[in-house]
């Protein structure tokens, strides 16, 4: 077996991205050249949308995605309290409020009964959200159907932060086309289900936020059409640099052609968790038979607090394992600026507490499968 480290997740990059890569460092264009209208194809294609933009990274896709549909300041915008920081910070730096929502045990996701209270609650202290991002959470797609209904009687716009579920399937429908939300952003970050090195994407049906966004990411300006007055521009707004280079979409445009055999190899290392840990004392991801999940993170829960113990022996033993996530209520900037009370995310709190990733990616092996297995059955009989 090898002796070096087993990380909970990885890129996989062959000699294919390496020439698309080389030929874009080659090429007359290493940015805003025709490898980025490309990209944005190869993704619609594939989530069937009718709109694709791509950009530096998955934080500005979601600052654009919240400008683009008018947040302003003292508007709120919701999110689950189990995400990274930019699933609320993009609110944040259009001057929006943030509050939270408790998670459902079984996915991680954001629980619809506690959206629906707080809805509840909200409209009678007329302080409802006028944006809920949505976060699939390690790949599992959330309950949008119902997500959507409450959204068309409450009147707020949802952004779906799929950073982990580029080929994530919701009811035989790609996540990304967006079919019940207003916008879908992706990462593109290394160890995401492809990379770009760092990158990130908007994909919409609406034509509308389609050209604003794309106007808010490349500084606000408008070229001139006139062939012979190419070098004429306008600046319409003030916007940002927030391009993705032509390196960086010739990496992407070779990535998702593998996309598909990169999802199967992580649904097959979780079906290998799923058969090899079902009759251990833990929760396992309850994924229902109406979805795909891209699978990004595998995360167990322990009945009792043995989560840091086996972190430990698991990192002794040369596996890392990681922790997903760090309630957003529990930051320093967040405690600072917003007044968030533990006791109302009882489920964040205690799946928090006692939840761990397991390493999940495109190369990890079948010898350092059952490694994982053996130790993880080893420790639970101490």
């Amino acid at each position: 077996m090898s002796s070096q480290i087993i990380p909970y997740n990885k890129q996989n990059i062959n000699s294919q991205d390496i020439k698309a890569v080389n030929q874009a460092v080659k090429s007359k264009f290493l940015t805003q050249g025709p490898k980025n209208e490309l990209f944005c194809n190869e993704i619609s294609k594939f989530t069937k949308s009718k709109y694709s933009l791509v950009l530096n990274s998955a934080t500005s896709a979601l600052h654009v995605a919240c400008l683009s549909l008018n947040l302003r300041k003292n508007d709120y915008l919701w999110t689950s309290s189990n995400t990274f920081i930019s699933s609320a910070t993009a609110g944040v730096h259009c001057g929006a409020k943030i509050d939270l929502i408790d998670i459902d045990l079984d996915t991680g996701n954001l629980s619809v009964l506690d959206l629906e209270k707080k809805l509840v609650f909200a409209k009678k202290k007329n302080c409802l959200p006028k944006i809920l991002v949505v976060v699939h959470f390690a790949g599992i797609p959330c309950d949008m159907k119902r997500i959507f209904q409450l959204s068309r009687k409450y009147k707020f716009k949802i952004i779906e932060d799929a950073s982990h579920a580029l080929g994530s399937i919701y009811y035989n429908m790609s996540i990304g086309n967006c079919k019940y939300s207003d916008i879908c952003i992706f990462s593109f970050h290394p160890i995401k289900s492809i990379t770009t090195f760092e990158g990130g994407a908007i994909t919409t049906n609406s034509k509308k936020i389609y050209t604003l966004s794309k106007l808010l990411s490349n500084h606000g300006i408008v070229k001139n059409s006139d062939k012979n007055r190419r070098w004429l521009y306008d600046q319409k707004l003030l916007g940002f640099n927030f391009r993705l280079s032509d390196v960086s979409c010739a990496l992407g445009i070779s990535q998702i052609k593998r996309i598909k055999k990169f999802i199967k190899k992580r649904n097959d290392i979780a079906k290998f968790y799923n058969k090899h840990l079902k009759n251990l004392p833990l929760k396992l991801p309850n994924i229902n038979k109406n979805i795909l999940s891209s699978y990004h993170l595998y995360v167990i829960s322990f009945n009792e607090n043995k989560r840091d113990n086996f972190f430990q022996f698991m990192l002794k033993n040369k596996i890392q394992l990681q922790y997903h996530y760090i309630p957003l209520y529990k930051h320093t900037f967040f405690q600072k600026h917003f007044k968030f009370k533990k006791n109302n995310f009882k489920n964040m709190e205690y799946y928090y507490k006692h939840s761990v990733s397991l390493p999940i990616y495109f190369d990890l092996k079948k010898q350092d499968l059952i490694k994982i297995v053996r130790l993880t059955k080893q420790y639970l009989k101490k």
